[in-house]
């Protein structure tokens, strides 16, 4: 596994939605989150750079949203989340999505076993979709106390 480490911050700008992860049900909370925040941005044809980035924070709270490349209306119902990683680490996931968990669970137990802890927030950015599982490509982004 090629955990990268990066101690230089890192701004995220996303809009979409926030919700709680009833019965720690994150996978299905994010998609409604996210399929809520789609029809709303198409709908409303706001421009974006078209990744879905999941955020993970306590609480069991999830966010889903996108990054915007124009100013969005103020009347377009979104959430605006601002999120600065100080350092954290970076594992790009190349395969199907079932198994991003077990690539976190696998990039948690790597870090910890270099000495590292790890805190929420969790980020999964998700990159543009391919009919090949195979090829899909996820960046997990674990923040590092």
């Amino acid at each position: 596994m090629n955990v990268e480490i990066i101690d230089e911050p890192l701004t995220l700008d996303i809009y979409g939605f926030s919700g709680i992860a009833v019965n720690k049900d994150y996978t299905g909370t994010a998609f409604r989150l996210m399929d809520r925040m789609w029809k709303i941005v198409k709908a409303n044809n706001i421009k974006n750079k078209g990744l879905n980035i999941w955020i993970y924070e306590k609480g069991h709270s999830v966010f889903a949203g996108v990054e915007l490349t124009g100013i969005p209306a103020q009347d377009n119902a979104l959430e605006q989340k601002r999120i600065t990683l100080v350092k954290y680490a970076h594992y790009k996931h190349i395969g199907p999505y079932n198994l991003i968990k077990q690539a976190g669970q696998n990039m948690t137990a790597e870090l910890t076993n270099k000495g590292y802890d790890t805190i929420l927030p969790y980020i999964e950015i998700y990159g543009h979709w391919t009919n090949d599982e195979t090829k899909l490509e996820t960046e997990l982004l674990m923040s590092l106390q």
